[in-house]
């Protein structure tokens, strides 16, 4: 689905003033019914993701850590059931996941910090960091905390650990959750991509033959033969399972197409989920925007494929 600019911020504009929930999400398309749900749902995340980018600072200095902790201590002392976490990243307007993970990681960062009371039987400093040194602690670092989010049966509280889970389960733009059907969706197109041209009879080589000789940024797919789009020469063509708004474009542009362009010449990029009308403006330069495979791709034997 292409928009124009004018359609995409009246598309945004109407994403200021909702949560980023599902039923949000429901309400857009009955606003909007002639887009598709993935051109939605795309929009949204992206649009969301943005927001939290531009809010992320004042969520994680010291005194809101603090107060965020201290309210989740609150909560689940009156009741550990309650979706105390989830309820406060909506409150306060933040990603429940990434709530969670402020969370988890003042818990770690306290476990580590904080003597059992057992230790006050010690009265000297000797003893008690001898007995800090024979506790298993745990360690708060990345990649300890991105497998405790992943499962949250990790956590060695069994609260937190619901209500990390919880999180993670009710957030539609970030998370473990998410990234992993994030990774499935683009894989999926990428898989339906090297498919049709499969069916075109079009010879390529795919990203993992390309890191195998030696490249390390790549496209997905590079044709072996170039063929022509619309006018234009295509040497390879890249599969984004997004829609292409100016943010992401802009960043794709400067750190992936204009390198492909300059190692491997003028390629095509596929959004599946849309793009703006008017992003499509680097064609003669050697950078083609579709929203679906091209249908009157010309081979070299100039007829079409």
């Amino acid at each position: 689905m292409i928009l124009t600019k004018a359609q995409y911020d009246e598309i945004a504009q109407c994403l200021v003033s909702v949560p980023p929930t599902r039923q949000s999400l429901r309400k857009l398309k009955q606003r909007f019914p002639s887009q598709s749900q993935a051109t939605l749902l795309s929009i949204f995340s992206q649009e969301y993701q943005k927001h939290i980018k531009r809010t992320h600072a004042k969520h994680h200095t010291s005194e809101a850590i603090e107060s965020y902790y201290q309210r989740y201590l609150s909560g689940v002392g009156k009741n550990g059931a309650a979706p105390v976490l989830l309820e406060l990243a909506n409150e306060v307007e933040y990603a429940p996941s990434l709530m969670a993970r402020i969370i988890l990681e003042k818990f770690l960062q306290e476990r580590e910090e904080t003597p059992p009371a057992t230790w006050l039987a010690f009265g000297n400093e000797i003893q008690c960091t001898w007995l800090r040194s024979q506790i298993i602690k745990f360690p708060s670092s990345k990649s300890v905390i991105n497998s405790m989010l992943r499962d949250p049966s990790q956590i060695p509280d069994g609260v937190l650990a619901n209500q990390v889970y919880q999180c993670t389960v009710n957030d539609c733009c970030y998370g473990p959750l998410v990234d992993c059907i994030k990774h499935a969706i683009g894989h999926e197109h990428e898989v339906l991509l090297r498919d049709l041209l499969l069916e075109k009879n079009l010879s390529f080589l795919d990203e993992d033959q390309l890191r195998a000789k030696g490249y390390d940024k790549t496209p997905d797919f590079i044709l072996q033969v170039p063929v022509a789009v619309e006018g234009h020469i295509i040497h390879w063509i890249e599969s984004k399972a997004s829609f292409g708004d100016e943010c992401s474009h802009h960043a794709y542009l400067h750190d992936q197409f204009w390198s492909y362009w300059n190692r491997f010449g003028p390629g095509l990029v596929i959004y599946w989920y849309g793009f703006i009308q008017e992003l499509d403006c680097n064609r003669e330069r050697g950078i083609l925007l579709k929203a679906s495979f091209p249908t009157d791709i010309v081979t070299l034997c100039h007829s079409t494929a």
